[in-house]
C-alpha cells in the first residue's frame, strides 16, 4: 500500500497562505540549471502561472518609478524689426520622442509649435 501526504484544510479559509521566504525558495529553484518549472510548480502543489507570477513579482528590478528629467527652456529667438524675416528652404523635421511614463510616448516633429505641445503634455499629465 502507497502511502500519499494530504493537507488538511480545517479554516473557513481555503487558500493556503505562502510566506515571502517560501516564495523566494521556490523561485530561486526554477533558475537552478535543468530545473522544470512545471514539475517544480506540481510538487508544490501550485499551478504553474501563480509560480511564474511570484517570479515575475520577485524578480523585477527596482528602478526609478520616475522618469529622470531634464530642465529645458524654449526661447523665442531674437527679431529685429528693421530686417525682414528671412525665407528659408525648409529643413527636413526630425521626429522627436517624449517618453511620459506608465509606457506611454508621444512623438512630434521637432518644429512642432511650443505652445501647442505645452498644452498637448498637460492634458498629458492630468491623465
Amino acid at each position: 500500500m502507497t502511502k500519499h501526504q494530504i493537507e488538511v484544510i480545517t479554516s473557513v479559509e481555503r487558500r493556503r497562505r505562502w510566506s515571502r521566504e517560501e516564495k523566494e525558495r521556490l523561485v530561486a529553484a526554477t533558475f537552478m540549471p535543468e530545473a522544470r518549472v512545471s514539475e517544480m510548480a506540481r510538487t508544490a502543489g501550485i499551478h504553474v502561472s501563480q509560480l511564474f507570477r511570484w517570479r515575475k513579482e520577485l524578480c523585477q528590478i527596482s528602478g526609478p518609478s520616475v522618469p529622470q528629467l531634464i530642465p529645458v527652456e524654449i526661447v523665442e529667438p531674437p527679431s529685429s524689426p528693421a530686417e525682414p524675416p528671412v525665407s528659408r528652404p525648409r529643413k527636413r523635421a526630425s521626429i522627436v520622442t517624449i517618453e511620459l511614463g506608465r509606457g506611454r510616448r508621444l512623438r512630434v516633429e521637432s518644429d512642432v509649435d511650443p505652445e501647442a505641445l505645452g498644452r498637448i503634455s498637460d492634458v498629458l499629465e492630468r491623465r
